[in-house]
Formats: structure tokens, C-alpha cells, sequence
């Protein structure tokens, strides 16, 4: 069949169902990383030498990262299959070139996971952490680049978008949008880095940084700086998200959905900050931290979603 960019509603729901994949991904990540269970394999890329390796489905670390793993297999034949009918089916190069970098970072994604295990004991001097474990923060920081890529491909696609029905924004509706979505990944960037380096409670009280009531922590060392970082980067994008939503909900050009997802937005961030005060307040439960990863996530990707829908005009014109 030839090329097109007229609207495709398989292809459509095929990539909304790949984006939707991706949070079974990341859950599972965040959920093993949660209870510690990076390296209930030390073999990659079988789990004891196996695709069906004993007590993977009554030992729960194993359960954890066996899925993951497995999860990821999917993932990367799924993102497979988008490329390859995205490259042959559609018109538009910018969505075909997104299909190629959703797969050049599935398999990169592979590699960094798979080294993080088999480099595990290689000690890097001066540094707490081992070289596969530093490697859990490319990992991290690129599984939220690919969300956002396929998310792209999502609007791309959409009827919307290939009708030209989503409206026209203002100037600054679309620079508020692009705001919002660099705020969170330095977010995330700060929550991959504070995660991967056990500071979730380095302050252990909320809202308040001490037990007295202190804004500031009483004592300081990277840990504390990471998650202090945190709770500010925080408080930032509240009040930004707020501004945001509040232009986007009166922008009256866009279609009723993109103005709706302003409250959307608004919920998801009031929803982030509610599970990080339950993170410290339970200290650091397994379903609260899961549920912190995967929601901060979702943030970024309807974020994302919403802003890259308001550039329509500019993406279409630059990159036919």
C-alpha cells in the first residue's frame, strides 16, 4: 500500500496500545527497583540461564524482575512493528524518523539493563555505587525520553492532528506547554538521581524539613541536597502547571479535550505530590514509591502529550 498522511485507525490504536504497554514497563521497573530486585538474575539476557527460570512465579524478586525483562521483550517487539508500519505506511518523514528513534532507544534501553546486571561488581573508585549501578540512571532518564517519543507518535497519528481540528494556540499557551514538560524531566532527572542513590528519606518529615518545623533541612550532605532539590522542583512546577492550566482551560481557539486536559494535568500533579508526602509519611512503602514512579511518568507524558499537540502548526511546517 502507498504512503499516506491521511488518518489511519489502525495504525492509530496499534500505537496508542504501544503507548499505553509502556507503563506496564515502567511499573514493573519502578516495582523492582522498590523492593531491590535490580539482581535476582546475575545472568543476562536469560534469568538463570532460562526464559522460565524456577521460582519466577513464587519468588517475588525473581517475579519482579523476570517480568520486567520479559515486559521489555514486548515492548521491543511491539516498538518493532510501529517503525516498520510507520516507515511503511506513512507519509510524513518527522513520524517516520520518531518510529526509528522509539527503536534505536528500545535496544539501547536493552543494553543499558542488560550491563547493569553483568557489570554489577565493577567498583568505580570514589563512588558509592558500582558501574552497573550508575547505570540505572541513563536507564531511567531514556526510558522517559522514549514515553515521550511514543506519545509524540500518538498525536501525530491522531485524527485530530492529521485533520487539523485541535485549534490554534497563542504564543504563549505553546511556551508555557514546553515549560512545563523541561520542569518535570529535570524533575525526574532529580528523582532518578535521589532513587538510585537511597535518598527518599534523607529528610524523613513532610511537609516541614525538620521535626521542629524548619523550611531547611538541620544538616546537609548530597543525600539531603537531592531530596531537598526534590521537594523544590515540587512546589516549582505546582505553581507553574497551576499557570499553565489556568491559559490552556481559557484558550477558547483548541478543542474542548486539549482545554479539559488543563484539570487533568492539574490532578496528576496534586496526585505526585500527595504520594511523595505518603512515601515519607509510610516510610518509603513499596506501593506508594511504585505508584510516585509511575504517576510522575504518566505527568510527563500527558504533559507532553497536551503541549506537543498545541505546535501542530510549527512540526507540520518544519517537518514535512
Amino acid at each position: 500500500m502507498p504512503r499516506t498522511s491521511s488518518f489511519k485507525p489502525a495504525l492509530a490504536a496499534f500505537a496508542t496500545i504501544s503507548s499505553g504497554w509502556v507503563f506496564v514497563l515502567v511499573a514493573l521497573g519502578a516495582f523492582t527497583t522498590s523492593i531491590g530486585a535490580g539482581m535476582a538474575f546475575p545472568d543476562w539476557p536469560l534469568s538463570n540461564g532460562s526464559v522460565n527460570p524456577h521460582g519466577w512465579l513464587t519468588e517475588i524478586d525473581k517475579f519482579a524482575e523476570h517480568s520486567h525483562r520479559l515486559s521489555g521483550a514486548v515492548m521491543g517487539c511491539i516498538t518493532i512493528i510501529l517503525a516498520v508500519w510507520l516507515h511503511r505506511r506513512e507519509e510524513r518523514r518527522w513520524l517516520r524518523r520518531l518510529g526509528w528513534w522509539a527503536l534505536g532507544i528500545v535496544i539501547v534501553q536493552g543494553l543499558i539493563g542488560g550491563k547493569r546486571v553483568l557489570l554489577n561488581s565493577l567498583n568505580v573508585p570514589g563512588f558509592d555505587m558500582s558501574f552497573g549501578q550508575m547505570l540505572r540512571l541513563p536507564h531511567g532518564m531514556l526510558a522517559q525520553v522514549y514515553v515521550c517519543i511514543l506519545f509524540a507518535i500518538v498525536v501525530g497519528l491522531s485524527r485530530g492532528w492529521v485533520e487539523n481540528t485541535l485549534g490554534t494556540p497563542s504564543e504563549r499557551v505553546r511556551r508555557l506547554g514546553w515549560w512545563c514538560v523541561v520542569l518535570l524531566f529535570v524533575q525526574l532527572g532529580v528523582a532518578v538521581s535521589m532513587r538510585h542513590n537511597y535518598a527518599g528519606l534523607a529528610i524523613p518529615t513532610f511537609p516541614f524539613s525538620t521535626p521542629e518545623g524548619g523550611l531547611l533541612p538541620a544538616a546537609w550532605d548530597y543525600k539531603v541536597i537531592l531530596h531537598f532539590a526534590h521537594r523544590v522542583m515540587a512546589a516549582v512546577i505546582g505553581v507553574v502547571v497551576l499557570v499553565y492550566a489556568h491559559f490552556l482551560w481559557r484558550e477558547k481557539t483548541l478543542i474542548p479535550p486539549l482545554r479539559a486536559a488543563s484539570l487533568l494535568l492539574v490532578g496528576l500533579v496534586a496526585g505526585q505530590i500527595y504520594l511523595g508526602a505518603q512515601i515519607i509519611w509510610t516510610g518509603r512503602s513499596v506501593a506508594m514509591t511504585t505508584g510516585h514512579v509511575i504517576l510522575g511518568a504518566l505527568t510527563l507524558a500527558v504533559t507532553f502529550g497536551v503541549a506537543f499537540s498545541t505546535q501542530r502548526g510549527s512540526i507540520e511546517r518544519a517537518r514535512p
